[in-house]
């Protein structure tokens, strides 16, 4: 086991490397970089600047990655009138004036070390940014697969010894309406319910915690914190339950037909000794095997979403701002963060395997 983690953990670079790459020269050809920006507010023109950033946006989303802020700022508007070497300056000052491998080649060097830089328009160390918004979205990373397990988990069991009952189907239906519905839409619905958009004002729209929550005691603090988080806990979970739940059942019901489950009822355990003595452990291994996946899935991929609907001052919230702005060090130092700690979480995900059953061994599978 030991070979081939430090087999996984060698190819952890080389991964990186592909997906930093991948994103930062697809970025290449993304308009509107910091320069641009920075020439249109100068021009006054940061209007029609930000409408198209914003438009470009979308297709730097759907692309998978940020931009390098390489696009030619001769043929830009807003460098008209203005003294070249002045263009040039500022080009300098972001980093722009030299070549776009070598721009690459210096980003691979001090994210190695964990050098992010500073932010463009924050003036702010990338790090220090990163370690600020990192608890809002751990926290909601956190409850959102906790939530999700501990429900999942004993509804996929109820279901499966249950198969084929009344309550199978009403529970099936339930948890595959709730998936069908985008969390984002469900965020919105429930600020018009609850958070005073129509109706009733019951939760608060905005942030993790009151204003005056560093006055407030211990136990208010909490009640504050859950009081804040409850729209968006819910609003991430509804639609999280079904993949688990149906994942669970089935697993449970092919271990409940093998033969030695068969075994154990002959010689007279109880079905509940048989469910949780023997079922148990070889049913729940490929589902607690995927929870380092699925808490990375909660905390760097639905709450982006989320984050922004409910004013979540997080890593999410963070990305996004800094994608509509050409924010390059904190986009990519967001990127690379994630991808770390999804191939990091994938490896764990793997150990996990093992501990559950030690059975498995993907040192004799490697080779």
């Amino acid at each position: 086991m030991l070979a081939y983690l430090l087999r996984r953990l060698m190819l952890i670079v080389p991964t990186l490397i592909g997906i930093m790459a991948l994103n930062f020269f697809i970025a290449q050809v993304a308009p509107g970089g910091p320069v641009e920006q920075l020439l249109a507010r100068l021009q006054g023109t940061a209007q029609s600047s930000t409408a198209r950033i914003t438009g470009g946006g979308s297709e730097t989303i759907s692309s998978g990655g940020g931009s390098s802020g390489s696009s030619a700022t001769g043929s830009y508007r807003g460098a008209r009138g203005l003294d070249p070497a002045f263009i040039e300056r500022i080009k300098k000052y972001y980093g722009f004036d030299k070549p776009v491998g070598e721009r690459f080649l210096i980003m691979l060097r001090n994210y190695a070390s964990f050098n992010f830089g500073k932010s463009f328009f924050r003036d702010t160390p990338v790090v220090q940014l990163i370690i600020e918004k990192m608890p809002v979205s751990i926290s909601i990373g956190v409850w959102t697969t906790l939530i999700v397990y501990l429900v999942s988990i004993p509804l996929g069991i109820a279901k499966a010894v249950r198969d084929g009952t009344r309550f199978d189907s009403w529970t099936s239906a339930a948890v595959i309406t709730g998936s069908a519905i985008p969390a984002f839409l469900f965020a919105i619905l429930l600020i018009v319910l609850f958070a005073g958009g129509r109706y009733l004002q019951w939760f608060p729209l905005r942030g993790l915690t009151s204003d005056n929550w560093s006055d407030l005691s211990w136990p208010a603090r909490i009640l504050d914190y859950l009081w804040h988080m409850t729209l968006p806990l819910i609003a991430m979970v509804i639609g999280a339950f079904a993949s688990l739940t149906m994942l669970t059942k089935n697993s449970f019901l092919e271990q409940i037909n093998q033969q030695y489950v068969m075994t154990a009822r002959a010689k007279g355990l109880t079905e509940r000794r048989v469910l949780y003595g023997h079922v148990f452990r070889n049913a729940m291994l490929i589902v607690i095997g995927g929870f380092p996946a699925a808490f990375i899935g909660a905390l760097f991929g639905g709450s982006v979403l989320i984050e922004i609907i409910f004013s979540l001052d997080g890593l999410g919230l963070l990305g996004y701002d800094a994608l509509i702005q050409r924010d390059y060090p904190v986009l990519f130092a967001d990127l690379y963060i994630f991808s770390l700690m999804g191939l990091i979480m994938n490896l764990v995900g793997d150990f996990t395997y093992t501990l559950v059953d030690p059975r498995i061994d993907f040192e004799s599978r490697a080779t």
